[in-house]
C-alpha cells in the first residue's frame, strides 16, 4: 500500500480512538486532524511541520495561526514565523494556497480529498512564550506551531513527533497514544494550544504523589542541586496549594523546566518554566524559586479554572480583553506568599517582606493616580504586565504588583466582617466548585464581586472601589482588623518606605484573625 495511504488508515483510527474517548465531540467529528513535527536540522533553529487532514465535505477552508498563547496576554504574531508554506494531496498533487492576511491562508478544492499542509518554523529567541530549537533541545510552543481550521477549534487532533537520532525524551501534558509513545492526542484544539512539548535528552526527578496523584518535574538542563530536597521541598508546596481548594482536578501534573530564561505559564495539568538549578544556592534563592513554582501550580486553580469568563473558549485571533486579571494574576501572588507561608518554608518577616514589596511598588508609583486595577488587566495587550513604558511608564499600574495588595484588603475584610469563620480561601472554593465544577464556565465582573459578599455576608462596595476607582488605598483601616499597621518612613531618595507592623494591643478577634492569616498555633 502507499505510504500516504497508509498514514491515512493510521490518521483515521487515531481519531475513532479520540472520539471514543469523547462520545460528546464524536457526533460532529468529520475533518480529521494530524500533525506531524520533526527538528531535521536542530543547528538551523529551525523545525518542520506537516498538518495531514481529510474528511472535508466542503471545498475550501482557512487555515489560521494564533496571535497569542493564553497564560501571555501579548499579539505574539506566531505567523511572522512561518516559513515554505506548500500544500498537496496524497497522490502529490500540488494544491493552491491563497494569503488572506498575515495570519490566514485559504486552501481549495479540498472536498473529500486528503490534503497535507507543510511549513517551516524559524526560531530565534529563547522564552517561555516562544518556541526555540537548537542542537541539544527543541521547546514547541502548540500556538507558535500548529494551524486551526477556522471554525473547527472543537475537534479531535492527534501529534506524532519523529525523534532524531540524538534524542530521546518528550515532557508534555497530551495525553500518549498507547503503544506509540512519540503520538499524543488532544480532544479538542484548546487542549492540544493547553500543552507544549520539551524535547531532547532530558533529566526527571523523582516524582511524589498526592492522594494517589503523580507530580513530576521534568527539564533540559536543570544544572545541578539538591534534587531530593527540591522535590519534598515542592510537594509540600503543591500539598499547601491543593489544601486552598481541596480537590484535585487532573490524572496527572507536570512541571516542565525548559532551561535557564524568562518566565512561566501555566496550563491545566502541567506549567511550562524557565530553571536554572544551578542558581538554588541560598535558602534566599530557594524561596524565590519555591514562590515561583508555587505561582505557577496555583494557576492551574486559579485561571485555568477559576477564570474570567472572557478566557475561554478562547479566540486565537485577537486580544482577549478581561477586566479581571487582578483575580488571576494579582490573587496568584497573594497566594504563592500563603502557601509558602502555610507550606512552612519561611518566616512571618519573610511574609510581610513579600507584601512591604508590592505596597512600596504600589504607593511609590503615580500611576496610581491614573489608572485602575481593572483598566490595567484590560490595557495590558498595550501596556504589558508591569504597566506602559515611555511616556505612560508614571500613567498605569501593575496587577501582579496592585493585585495582590488589594487581595491582602479584601481577605481582611471578609474574615473581618465573618469574626473569623470565613476568609477569602472560602471564595476561591466558592468560585470553584459553582462556575468551573458546576457550571463548566468563567465568571463576570459582578459575579466575583457578588461570591465575596456573599462569603462575607455584607457589601464588599468600599474595596472593589480599590478596583473600578483610583481611590487611595485606606491600608490600615483593613490592616487593623487583624492587629497590624502599616508605618512609613523617607529613605534618602526621598521615596516612601513602608513596613508592616504589628499593633501593641491587639483583641481577641484580631489576634484570632491574625493567628488564623498566619496560621499560628499560638
Amino acid at each position: 500500500m502507499h505510504r500516504l495511504k497508509i498514514r491515512w488508515l493510521r490518521i483515521s483510527c487515531i481519531a475513532i480512538l479520540i472520539a471514543a474517548a469523547n462520545p460528546v465531540a464524536a457526533q460532529s467529528v468529520k475533518p480529521v486532524f494530524e500533525y506531524i513535527v520533526s527538528v531535521p536540522e536542530p543547528s538551523s533553529h529551525v523545525y518542520h511541520v506537516e498538518l495531514h487532514t481529510l474528511g472535508w465535505d466542503q471545498d475550501t477552508v482557512v487555515f489560521k495561526m494564533p496571535k497569542w498563547m493564553p497564560g501571555y496576554y501579548q499579539i505574539m504574531d506566531y505567523a511572522k514565523s512561518i516559513k515554505n508554506i506548500t500544500a498537496h494531496d496524497d497522490e502529490g498533487n500540488k494544491i493552491f494556497i491563497t494569503s488572506r492576511n498575515e495570519n490566514s491562508w485559504s486552501i481549495g478544492g479540498i472536498k473529500n480529498k486528503s490534503i497535507i499542509l507543510s511549513y517551516d518554523i524559524k526560531t530565534d529567541k529563547k522564552f517561555v512564550a516562544n518556541s526555540f530549537v537548537d542542537e541539544s533541545h527543541a521547546y514547541i510552543v502548540p500556538e507558535n506551531s500548529f494551524m486551526y481550521a477556522d471554525g473547527f477549534l472543537e475537534l479531535p487532533v492527534s501529534v506524532k513527533v519523529e525523534m532524531n537520532s540524538k534524542w530521546k525524551d518528550i515532557a508534555t501534558g497530551l495525553m500518549v497514544i498507547k503503544g506509540h509513545p512519540f503520538e499524543f492526542a488532544a480532544s479538542n484544539f484548546d487542549i492540544l494550544y493547553d500543552s507544549p512539548l520539551l524535547i531532547g535528552n532530558l533529566e526527571e526527578l523523582p516524582a511524589f504523589k498526592i492522594k494517589g496523584i503523580e507530580h513530576r518535574f521534568i527539564g533540559y538542563d536543570i544544572g545541578s542541586f539538591d534534587k531530593i530536597r527540591f522535590m519534598n521541598n515542592l510537594k509540600k508546596v503543591v500539598e499547601s496549594a491543593i489544601n486552598i481548594i481541596g480537590d484535585i482536578p487532573y490524572d496527572r501534573y507536570t512541571f516542565i523546566g525548559i532551561g535557564p530564561g524568562q518566565g512561566g505559564i501555566e496550563h491545566l495539568n502541567n506549567t511550562v518554566v524557565s530553571f536554572n538549578g544551578n542558581k538554588l544556592n541560598s535558602e534566599k534563592a530557594e524561596h524565590s524559586m519555591m514562590n515561583f513554582l508555587a505561582h505557577e501550580y496555583f494557576h492551574n486553580y486559579n485561571v485555568k479554572r477559576i477564570r474570567p469568563c472572557e478566557l475561554g473558549p478562547f479566540n486565537y485571533d485577537k486580544e482577549n480583553r478581561t477586566n479581571q486579571l487582578w483575580v488571576s494574576e494579582g490573587l496568584t501572588v497573594y497566594y504563592e506568599y500563603l502557601i509558602l507561608k502555610r507550606a512552612g518554608f519561611g518566616d512571618t518577616k519573610t511574609m510581610f517582606s513579600d507584601l512591604e514589596a508590592n505596597i512600596n511598588t504600589v504607593e511609590n508609583n503615580p500611576g496610581r493616580f491614573y489608572q485602575t486595577l481593572a483598566q490595567a488587566s484590560y490595557n495590558t495587550w498595550e501596556d504589558g504586565p508591569f504597566g506602559g513604558q515611555g511616556e505612560k511608564i508614571n500613567k498605569s499600574v501593575s496587577y501582579y504588583q496592585k493585585g495582590p495588595v488589594v487581595g491582602l484588603l479584601l481577605d481582611f475584610a471578609i474574615r473581618n466582617s465573618t469574626r473569623n469563620k470565613k476568609s477569602l480561601d472560602d471564595v476561591m472554593k466558592l468560585v470553584y466548585w459553582e462556575y468551573y465544577k458546576n457550571s463548566n464556565r468563567g465568571f463576570t465582573d459582578a459575579e466575583f464581586q457578588q461570591a465575596c459578599e456573599t462569603i462575607a455576608g455584607k457589601s464588599l462596595n468600599s474595596v472593589f472601589d480599590y478596583i473600578y476607582t483610583t481611590k487611595e488605598l485606606e491600608y490600615n483601616t483593613y490592616l487593623n482588623y487583624a492587629g497590624l499597621r502599616l508605618d512609613l518612613k523617607l529613605n534618602s531618595q526621598q521615596e516612601k518606605k513602608y513596613t508592616l507592623n504589628r499593633i501593641s494591643k491587639p483583641n481577641l478577634l484580631q489576634q484570632e484573625i491574625l493567628r488564623s492569616w498566619l496560621q499560628e498555633t499560638n
